[in-house]
């Protein structure tokens, strides 16, 4: 709907505009017609043009009572007028070309619009309806409109006023420097087409660059029309999808003379920390803004510059280049055009003062500095030259005969072929094969306009240089940009040289190609300066945004433990997986230190040495008791128990070492119920051992033999197999319901992981912890009740003695256990069973062994009986 409003008004502003005619019964008549700068040629063709030829314009102030006068272009612009006679150059070439729209002649209507919107919007109405005094309405209208294609505008603003009227004739508009992305609208500009890449492109390549060289801090200013908005607008929001930077300011730049608004804006440049400045601007945008900044003298700034002022020669100065030098800048991709400068030079103004090309005449006394007659008044009292138009262009310098950086003209050279080829197209269209109504072709005697675009939507060729040339479903051309750089020599010469290409790739991006090599900078050592609101980030630290700043402003926070970031300005820190922790520097994850009771450290060493040598005391002493197995000591009280509590102890003394080493799941089950059956072994055949010397005690009393009967040899073993029995029941159960597992533990330290047996069921290791207690605490008492027997029964004070050291010894083991982190609990539990053995073995088989090994007078039945012992 807005389209439509839009279109509607401009049609109502064409007609209020453009027709105030006075109507009569036989004729229209155009009641004031436009009095243009223009050029023209006669064909049966004719291409429109649109060029600023003038930098301005000025109108005279007009009143309700005066006549409207017309206006006075100001400012010849060479350049611009070479741009013109490319036009002219093209269309006279493809009038030569014989393969090329043979039997057709084109021609051509070049006018100025003098860099002002309501002449240029005014030469394109005169283009698009033809500026004929006087038409008869019952006349039949046919024959073809007065141009069938425009080349134009050059700037944005225009092309944009120019394209909402002309397009409602689908007149088609081939513009060569207009790169508004706003232009790519094609419900709104359904004609437009273009031979110079959108500003979306630029904008794009604008940021590739900032990404090459790390420049993440940049200042943006543009001019205030509608290239310089849509482009800010564009710049802004695609960096910040991209993420490669932010802007420190964003200024427009204002049109005419506003001193104090460029004051504001330099002073703003010369306070702000950003080195980058990138302005989308026009060339008299950025002649205003460098005298502000040389008057505050403000360098140490890399410039970089739009296609607009790109290659502008008027700020190429000696006296700006100290400020301007290594500009970067993205320009209009360079062209050779052949033939060209042969063209210009043969330029000569015509005889006839009335003549139409008024710009050949304009050229000719801009160049040469004189006037044609008649002449104005002053400039003959001034002494002023006349103008003969037999000068010669060879013998003056002149910026218009420069063709070595062919740009905008590169794309005027395109834009005409493109129409021709489009025409060329149309016209080889067989009848009945054609795309139209019933498939048929276009005439050339009536031909129309929105024919044209049909074909020029499919226009596809290559021009000799060897670029292609085609159009988009948008109709914009093949992006592609060079990338120039503005050098400073050292003997004062100033040379921009092209360093690079960006181009659009295949897949749509964006391919960058830079020669830093040639680059020239203007900052310490030749070196791109550092643009960056706040320094890198390090890996090892996370970017941590300060209030109320743009997002590349931030503080670097180090990473916690156990996280990193391993790349540059990493937005956040990342946990590394269970089994790794952060390196010192946390910019990588290394393996955990792994912490368990080695064989390999001190006190592994220790304990293994300790469980070894208790394993062999208790061979050594088997083979003691084995070899003097028939002697009274061994005998005495059931050496079959005796021998079974050797067994017993080594294996006790064997089983620490299931709590050395890396924990696995066999370790971890055997270890406890090793541990467990082991020790109940043991501790069952000292109570049976006990309950043997209580007995034998009573037996020896009149009466007492009847106790000796339940503790026969059968009843011995039976007690200690059915209490170790219990034992290995409960081992079973616990290891077949909760088993005892290997775990890592990270609850103590999170940089290493410790390896250890859980339990797998409390209840059950107590029970197990418990059962064993419980013997002890039997033994204990029994003993204990016997301590005070006769000597020849000192047995159960041996018995009374280990069972002590054996009680307080796991009693204490409990609390230190539970309070043990890691590693250190099974050096702990290894200690207990450890210790506890040593004592078992030294009370119980110490004294034994002194007697056969260093008494043996006191190893005989007598002396164990008590009788006969021999005194010291």
């Amino acid at each position: 709907m807005d389209v439509f409003l839009h279109k509607f008004m401009s049609l109502f502003f064409l007609l209020i505009s453009f027709f105030p005619f006075i109507v009569s019964m036989s004729s229209c008549k155009i009641r004031r017609e436009f009095h243009l700068n223009g050029m023209h040629k006669a064909g049966d063709v004719i291409l429109g043009g649109l060029f600023e030829v003038h930098y301005t314009s000025v109108f005279p102030e007009l009143t309700f009572t005066s006549e409207p006068s017309e206006h006075i272009c100001q400012g010849f612009d060479s350049p611009g007028f070479r741009h013109a006679m490319t036009m002219a150059f093209a269309i006279e070439e493809i009038n030569k070309d014989p393969n090329l729209l043979p039997n057709v002649t084109l021609g051509y209507s070049l006018y100025d619009n003098c860099a002002t919107l309501v002449i240029g919007f005014s030469a394109a109405l005169s283009l698009a309806s033809g500026q004929e005094k006087q038409f008869f309405p019952q006349e039949k209208c046919s024959g073809g409109p007065p141009v069938l294609g425009i080349v134009g505008d050059s700037f944005s603003t225009f092309s944009i006023a120019t394209s909402d009227v002309i397009g409602l004739f689908r007149l088609p508009i081939v513009s060569y420097f207009a790169t508004c992305s706003c232009l790519s609208d094609r419900r709104r500009f359904p004609s437009f087409f273009r031979t110079i890449p959108s500003d979306t492109f630029q904008v794009d390549a604008m940021i590739q660059i900032l990404k090459r060289f790390g420049w993440t801090w940049a200042g943006l200013l543009v001019s205030d029309d509608d290239y310089g908005l849509h482009v800010a607008q564009s710049f802004q929001s695609k960096l910040t999808e991209s993420g490669l930077g932010c802007l420190a300011y964003y200024e427009i730049l204002p049109w005419g003379e506003n001193p104090a608004e460029l004051t504001r804006i330099v002073e703003g440049m010369k306070k702000s920390t950003a080195r980058v400045v990138i302005v989308f601007a026009h060339q008299i945008n950025m002649i205003q803004l460098m005298e502000e900044v040389l008057r505050q003298n403000v360098t140490g700034l890399q410039w970089m510059a739009s296609e607009a002022w790109a290659s502008a020669a008027v700020l190429q100065t000696s006296r700006l280049m100290p400020y301007l030098s290594g500009t970067l800048g993205i320009a209009i991709r360079r062209g050779e055009i052949r033939g060209l400068r042969d063209f210009l030079l043969k330029t000569k103004p015509g005889n006839n003062t009335n003549s139409e090309n008024t710009m050949i005449r304009q050229f000719w006394e801009h160049t040469f500095q004189c006037r044609f007659a008649p002449p104005p008044v002053d400039w003959l009292e001034a002494g002023g030259a006349l103008c003969s138009g037999k000068e010669d262009l060879e013998t003056v310098q002149t910026e218009f005969l420069d063709v070595s950086n062919l740009r905008p003209e590169y794309n005027i050279y395109k834009a005409v072929y493109a129409l021709a080829y489009a025409l060329d197209d149309m016209l080889q269209c067989q009848p009945g094969k054609g795309p139209f109504i019933r498939h048929s072709c276009a005439s050339l005697h009536s031909l129309e306009a929105w024919q044209l675009m049909y074909y020029l939507k499919k226009v596809n060729f290559t021009i000799p240089f060897g670029d292609q040339v085609s159009f988009d479903e948008n109709g914009d051309a093949l992006p592609i940009y060079d990338i120039m750089n503005w050098q400073w020599l050292p003997d004062g010469k100033i040379q921009v040289l092209n360093v690079g290409v960006v181009r659009k790739t295949a897949f749509g991006g964006e391919e960058l190609t830079l020669n830093e090599d040639k680059i020239f900078w203007n900052f310490e050592n030749n070196q791109p300066p550092r643009s960056v609101c706040s320094k890198n980030c390090n890996p090892g630290s996370r970017m941590a945004r300060k209030k109320g700043q743009p997002v590349c402003c931030f503080d670097c926070v180090p990473c916690p433990e156990g996280k990193i970031s391993n790349e540059t300005n990493s937005v956040e820190c990342f946990s590394c997986p269970e089994d790794f922790w952060s390196s010192p520097k946390r910019n990588q994850c290394i393996l955990k230190r792994t912490e368990f009771l080695s064989y390999h450290e001190p006190l592994g060493v220790c304990l293994t040495t300790a469980s070894l040598l208790g394993t062999s005391i208790c061979t050594v002493v088997l083979g003691i008791f084995t070899y003097h197995r028939s002697t009274p000591m061994v005998r005495a009280n059931n050496s079959e128990l005796s021998f079974l509590i050797l067994v017993s102890l080594k294996l006790c003394f064997l089983c620490s070492l299931l709590f050395i080493g890396r924990p696995r799941l066999w370790t971890c089950q055997l270890r406890h119920a090793a541990f467990g059956i082991s020790f109940v072994l043991c501790v069952s055949c000292i109570l049976v051992k006990t309950m043997v010397v209580l007995a034998v005690f009573k037996a020896s009393k009149p009466g007492g033999g009847m106790h000796l009967k339940w503790f026969g040899a059968v009843q011995q073993r039976g007690t200690v197999f059915v209490l170790t029995c219990i034992q290995a029941t409960i081992c079973t159960v616990w290891i077949g319901t909760a088993s005892p597992v290997p775990h890592k533990n990270t609850q103590y330290h999170n940089d290493k992981i410790i390896y250890e047996c859980v339990v797998g069921s409390t209840i059950g290791f107590a029970v197990l912890l418990g059962y064993i207690g419980l013997l002890a605490i039997i033994s204990f008492l029994l003993a204990f009740l016997a301590r005070n027997l006769p000597d020849h029964f000192n047995e159960a004070k041996l018995i009374t003695f280990s069972m002590l050291i054996f009680c307080a010894v796991w009693t204490a083991f409990v609390p230190a256990y539970i309070n043990s982190p890691g590693k250190y609990a099974d050096a702990v539990e290894v200690f207990a069973i450890l210790t506890s053995s040593f004592g078992l073995l030294m009370a119980l088989f110490g004294p034994k062994c002194y007697i056969i090994l260093l008494k043996p007078e006191r190893n005989t039945k007598k002396a164990i009986m008590g009788r006969g012992t021999p005194k010291c």
